[in-house]
C-alpha cells in the first residue's frame, strides 16, 4: 500500500446575522477554484490543539479575535487517500460570533456570503457536496463523525461513525414530539370531560 502524508486541519463555518454562510473561493490547492469554508492545517510541530488552530486561523484569515469558547465542534471528518495524495483529519467548527462584513481577499482566495439554498449552484469539493454539507446542516448544534474512503476511480465510500443530530431533522423531531404530546394531552382532557358528562346523566349507573 502506498504511504501518504496524514494532514490535520480545521474548517471554520461562519455565518452573518442573516444566517448566510461565509465561503472562500480557493486560489490555491487543495480544491483550487472551489468554494469551501476557510481554515487551515494544525501546527503539529508545535503541538497546537484544534481549537487553538481554529482561533489562529480566524485571526489570520478573517481578522476575527476569538477564544476556544467561541467555537462549537460540529463534525470530525477523516478522508482516506483524498485526491490520491494524502489522508486528512478535519475538525469542523461553527464560529459562534456572527460576522457583519465580508472579510477582504487574501492569498488563499476571496470570500462571499451565501444563503443555504444557493450552495447547490456553487462549485464545491466533491466530498463536501456528497456528505459533508448535508451532515453539517443535519447536525448543526450537535455533533457527527464520519470517514470517507476516496477511491482512485473517483467513488467515495462513506461511513457515519457517530451522530447526534439536532439540526433540521432534530428540530423537526422535537416539534413532532411536542405536537404529539399536546394531542395526547387534549385527548385525555376530552375523555375526562366525556366521563363527567356520563356520570351526571346517569347518577345511579
Amino acid at each position: 500500500m502506498l504511504k501518504m502524508p496524514y494532514k490535520i486541519s480545521t474548517l471554520l463555518y461562519c455565518f452573518d446575522e442573516c444566517e448566510r454562510v461565509l465561503l472562500l473561493e480557493r486560489a490555491q490547492e487543495p480544491n483550487l477554484g472551489l468554494w469551501s469554508p476557510c481554515g487551515g492545517k494544525l501546527q503539529t510541530e508545535l503541538g497546537e490543539s484544534p481549537y487553538a488552530c481554529g482561533c489562529r486561523e480566524a485571526q489570520e484569515e478573517l481578522g476575527l479575535a476569538i477564544s476556544p469558547a467561541d467555537l462549537h465542534l460540529t463534525g470530525l471528518v477523516s478522508e482516506h487517500g483524498y485526491q490520491g495524495q494524502s489522508h486528512w483529519l478535519m475538525f469542523l467548527f461553527e464560529v459562534r460570533p456572527r460576522l457583519t462584513t465580508v472579510p477582504p481577499p487574501h492569498r488563499e482566495g476571496r470570500f462571499q456570503f451565501f444563503a443555504r439554498r444557493a450552495l447547490h449552484a456553487l462549485e464545491l469539493p466533491q466530498t463536501d457536496r456528497e456528505k459533508v454539507w448535508p451532515w453539517f446542516w443535519r447536525h448543526r448544534g450537535g455533533f457527527f463523525a464520519a470517514h470517507c474512503h476516496c477511491r482512485p476511480d473517483g467513488r467515495n465510500d462513506w461511513t457515519l461513525e457517530e451522530s447526534r443530530a439536532t439540526g433540521d431533522e432534530g428540530r423537526g423531531a422535537k416539534a413532532t414530539g411536542t405536537a404529539n404530546a399536546a394531542a395526547r394531552g387534549l385527548t385525555a382532557v376530552l375523555d375526562n370531560q366525556k366521563s363527567r358528562i356520563k356520570i351526571q346523566k346517569n347518577p345511579h349507573a
